[in-house]
């Protein structure tokens, strides 16, 4: 038996030419570039349905039970801290400044579901105990991206 020769490979065969070649890469990018698109695009108008609710609605009771079982699963995993809630700095009017440069008067930046979610903490989890920081929790090119809310529930140290 002669292994030299392989049965899948017609060793006669014209190749493909240069121009073909170059044009199926040039649809092959055309494509990924249609889909980075397409996904640029349902980001897009996601962030726009979430900024029109942050702006526009309260803070339902489907995402205060979402904060209460984020604090318990951490607390349950022997966790004192726990991220929250979070949205985009661009929704502070600062854009996230005062936040990410630790200013003590960055709740006056807050708009939106953030300002009820710090008002709803201010009367109902400070009493019991607990702190909140804010903090810038992305940086896309360097630039503030996220702020994230930060429940701690950590004993305090004397």
């Amino acid at each position: 038996m002669d292994r030299t020769k392989d049965s899948a490979i017609d060793r006669g065969a014209v190749p493909i030419s240069a121009e073909q070649l170059r044009m199926n890469l040039l649809k092959e990018q055309m494509e990924a570039l249609a889909k980075e698109d397409q996904l640029r695009a349902r980001k897009h108008d996601e962030l726009a349905k979430f900024t029109e609710s942050f702006m526009k609605d309260h803070v339902s009771d489907e995402e205060v039970a979402m904060v209460r079982r984020i604090v318990l699963d951490a607390a349950k995993n022997g966790k004192y801290e726990a991220m929250v809630y979070s949205f985009p700095s661009d929704l502070c009017t600062d854009s996230g400044r005062a936040i990410n440069s630790g200013d003590p008067q960055w709740t006056e930046t807050l708009l939106g579901k953030a300002k009820e979610f710090y008002e709803r903490y201010i009367t109902l989890a400070r009493p019991q105990g607990y702190k909140l920081k804010a903090m810038i929790v992305t940086f896309p090119e360097g630039i503030p991206g996220d702020v994230g809310f930060f429940l701690n529930w950590a004993p305090e140290v004397k």
